[in-house]
């Protein structure tokens, strides 16, 4: 059972995102929260798999929330696929995004996703997001990069142009769980928490030119 908490300024839209997440099989939420600070002290107390957390909240919003729940799975809302918060929230540490008017059973999809570790952006999406955000950055490498080996360069480059384990490993000629043993060690050399950042980071290093398919 994924365990998800609701937060979200909007007393009609919070019940109704909860509602539809809650009747699902596999998903029980297990709690709301009305801003940010209630969220993290939410999130501390009921433990969640996944936080459901809007961005545009009075007091304390989503950015903040997220940047103070490290250890725990983001998952943001918004109004627009471009909304110019959500580059940060995902530089914060969210996990990945979706509309507020997204279907009830791509919702509850994304939250599954989200909660198993997958990517939950489509090639596209990341893109698009990122390209808009860090459009031209100057190319500049830093030493943490330099540390990466050549085959660790490579699979950063593949998952920075939204790839997944499966297609990683089919480009590159390796195995599903060599891939993931790669992502380990670049995360841990570059002090990242997921490959949401990884991507962030490739695109702000210049690693990948914004518009490379």
């Amino acid at each position: 059972m994924i365990r998800v908490l609701v937060v979200d300024d909007q007393a009609l839209v919070r019940s109704g995102l909860a509602a539809i997440l809650d009747a699902q099989d596999d998903i029980e939420v297990v709690g709301e929260a009305d801003d940010g600070d209630v969220a993290v002290e939410q999130a501390a107390a009921l433990r969640p798999d996944v936080v459901v957390m809007d961005i545009r909240m009075p007091r304390m919003d989503g950015i903040e929330a997220t940047k103070r729940l490290p250890d725990t799975t983001v998952l943001i809302l918004t109004t627009f696929d471009l909304d110019e918060y959500v580059y940060a929230a995902l530089k914060a540490g969210a996990a990945g995004f979706v509309l507020k008017d997204t279907p009830p059973d791509r919702l509850a999809a994304a939250v599954r996703a989200v909660a198993a570790g997958d990517q939950l952006f489509a090639p596209q999406v990341t893109r698009r997001l990122v390209e808009s955000y860090v459009a031209k950055p100057p190319p500049r490498e830093a030493d943490d990069l330099r540390e990466l080996t050549p085959r660790e360069r490579e699979v950063v480059l593949h998952v920075a142009k939204g790839l997944s384990n499966v297609e990683v490993g089919e480009r590159l000629f390796l195995s599903e769980a060599t891939v993931k043993t790669h992502l380990t060690s670049i995360l841990r050399k570059l002090g990242l928490r997921d490959r949401t950042q990884l991507v962030v980071l490739a695109y702000e290093r210049g690693l990948v030119t914004p518009g490379e398919g």
